[in-house]
């Protein structure tokens, strides 16, 4: 009778949206899977190139702060923060630079691709030892 036909049809349909949600759920932690590889390999890409930015910059008589983002504080033992920022911004190369007291000689510099952060470390060390 009907009641056997709505039950089979009911349990096709249960099956049907159970099924289509397992595979939305798996599609979706693929994605998430993905997703977190790809904010990984940023992210340790981002720490090695800062360490690597840090260590030139210290030998370049910088005094860093330590990091956890994707940017670098540093203040030059000599060298004028806004000086340098102004420097810089000619050579086209961009860091932040906030005149404020406290942090009115530091520079922010955000990380950047390694070509990026070549070219900023090549000028620097010509604006510093040049």
């Amino acid at each position: 009778g009907d009641s056997s036909l709505i039950e089979a049809l009911n349990r096709v349909k249960n099956s049907f949206n159970s099924y289509t949600l397992d595979r939305l759920a798996i599609k979706a932690g693929i994605e998430a899977f993905k997703d977190e590889e790809y904010f990984q390999k940023c992210r340790s890409m981002i720490i090695s190139s800062r360490e690597r930015v840090t260590i030139k910059m210290k030998a370049m008589s910088f005094n860093v702060l330590e990091s956890y983002a994707n940017f670098i504080f540093a203040s030059h033992i000599e060298k004028k923060a806004d000086q340098l920022f102004k420097e810089l911004k000619e050579n086209g190369i961009l860091v932040r630079y906030f005149n404020k007291p406290k942090i009115n000689n530091y520079l922010r510099i955000s990380i950047g691709s390694d070509e990026e952060m070549d070219s900023f470390l090549e000028i620097l060390e010509q604006m510093v030892h040049g």
